[in-house]
């Protein structure tokens, strides 16, 4: 998968969260400190955003933004797996 498909999918989590508080975009860009530009930019999951406005936003509708890397199987691991 491609980062892509991630901000997606991040995106799509601050919107449902944000519409099940009943909040509008303008609203929670006020309370996070952020522009409503930017709240539509984060909710379309442009990957031009800086993690810190995603920070914000979390923090605004009472989230936490944690971030896990995770590395991926070699080949030579998935072999062990045959």
């Amino acid at each position: 998968m491609d980062q892509s498909f991630h901000l997606q999918k991040l995106g799509q989590t601050f919107k449902t969260m944000r519409t099940h508080r009943g909040l509008t975009q303008e609203a929670l860009a006020r309370l996070a400190g952020v522009t409503r530009l930017k709240v539509i930019a984060i909710e379309a999951g442009r990957s031009s955003v800086a993690i810190e406005s995603h920070a914000r936003l979390a923090g605004a509708l009472g989230a936490e933004l944690t971030l896990l890397p995770r590395t991926r199987p070699t080949l030579d691991e998935l072999k062990d797996f045959q």
